[in-house]
């Protein structure tokens, strides 16, 4: 099956490369760097060309509200339309869990357009929601430090590898459309300040985790279960300590 990887050079794309490779697909990687642009079309009916499946994991190289609005929104509408002319059958996008319950979050806004596009269209389509990736971690400690300080929300929290990440959108992409969504998370669940004070002493980091309930989180505000899925959602088989210990450089 030739499955088209939209991103498929970035963190989540290359690991999902490799896996559906090692299946037996026909796993094709499109990104800026392959010669394919979804924000102007450039390449996409050539890479397209037999697919059965789009799995879309791109993101914007802005994060500013109204760059990643357009960066979603224009992006989406070219990628759907070529699919259409292509024949695809399946799209696959990942999005983020909670997105809709951070509506002032410019970011989750834009992902939440980008799915009433895809609900909208004609091609069959599933949305994968995944919490948090370990990879980013260390970015959210760094959004919340003031001087010497990290101040994080006492919520729950439930991150995800990569790994764990591209195993299941694997899954997903080769099964049938779902015409919905389904949920993925880490297989742990913490308070999210406990969690990063023990992240930083295990980075050998000595900054301070500070609990505030008004800390916010990439700009919004968080409630008890903003960043965590509901029942029934798939976890990932890797736990955070496991994966530390396997990437000290990250």
């Amino acid at each position: 099956m030739k499955i088209v990887v939209i991103g498929g050079t970035g963190l989540i794309g290359s690991k999902l490369l490799a896996r559906l490779g090692e299946h037996g697909h026909e796993a094709v990687a499109a990104a800026p760097s392959t010669g394919v642009n979804t924000l102007t079309g450039e390449g996409l009916a050539e890479v397209l060309a037999g697919a059965s499946v789009v799995i879309d994991v791109s993101n914007s190289p802005s994060f500013e509200a109204a760059a990643v609005m357009d960066f979603f929104q224009t992006s989406t509408r070219n990628l759907l339309a070529a699919e259409a002319a292509a024949g695809v059958g399946h799209h696959v996008a990942v999005s983020v869990v909670g997105t809709e319950r951070l509506p002032e979050n410019g970011y989750f806004r834009a992902k939440i357009a980008q799915e009433k596009l895809i609900e909208d269209s004609s091609i069959p389509f599933s949305l994968v929601h995944a919490t948090q990736f370990f990879e980013f971690v260390r970015g959210i400690a760094d959004e919340s430090t003031e001087g010497d300080k990290v101040r994080i929300a006492p919520v729950l929290f439930q991150p995800i590898a990569g790994d764990d990440v591209a195993q299941a959108v694997g899954r997903v992409a080769v099964g049938e459309p779902l015409n919905g969504r389904t949920e993925v998370a880490g297989p742990e669940r913490f308070r999210m300040d406990e969690f990063f004070r023990e992240a930083l002493a295990a980075w050998g980091d000595r900054r301070v985790v500070v609990t505030d309930p008004h800390a916010h989180y990439f700009g919004s505000e968080v409630t008890e279960r903003s960043l965590v899925p509901g029942d029934g959602a798939t976890s990932g088989q890797i736990r955070y300590r496991d994966w530390l210990a396997g990437n000290a450089a990250k």
